[in-house]
């Protein structure tokens, strides 16, 4: 009975196991895609978006991605604030012209941090946003320069 019962046991423990490892994967190939546009910002590409700073050395620069992916890696010169933590007293503290242009990337097309963070930006009256759709994922994969935290 002791070894039928313990049998039982471990396989149920055994089921959880593979269920909890292949949820992680599902859960990956479910994740949205970002939309495609989001109306009055525009978007662009990684080459596009280091003219951008290239060229205006002021832009503001937001990575909406969580603090230890930010600290792994992100583009020189940004800020990084969770799409969770933007608040608009910050965001007035950091940019007070909200006519000032502002760009916002995180991980990728399936990741929706930035476009939360456009969202909430426009709602408080920011006109000039730009996205970075194609956002880190895209950044690393034209493998562009990196800024590391140590």
């Amino acid at each position: 009975m002791i070894d039928s019962f313990t049998t039982i046991r471990f396989k149920a423990v055994l089921i959880a196991a593979m269920l909890l490892l292949f949820s992680g994967t599902l859960r990956a190939e479910e994740k949205p895609y970002a939309p495609e546009t989001i109306q009055d910002v525009v978007i662009v590409s990684a080459e596009e978006a280091i003219e951008m700073i290239l060229a205006s050395p002021e832009l503001l620069v937001i990575d909406s991605r969580k603090k230890t992916e930010y600290l792994k890696g992100h583009i020189e010169g940004s800020i990084n604030i969770l799409n969770t933590q933007l608040e608009r007293e910050e965001l007035e503290r950091i940019a007070p012209d909200k006519t000032k242009a502002i760009l916002f990337y995180c991980n990728g097309v399936r990741c929706l941090r930035s476009t939360d963070s456009i969202n909430k930006a426009r709602s408080w009256g920011y006109s000039n946003l730009i996205w970075f759709r194609g956002g880190w994922k895209e950044w690393t994969e034209k493998r562009l320069p990196v800024i590391v935290e140590k």
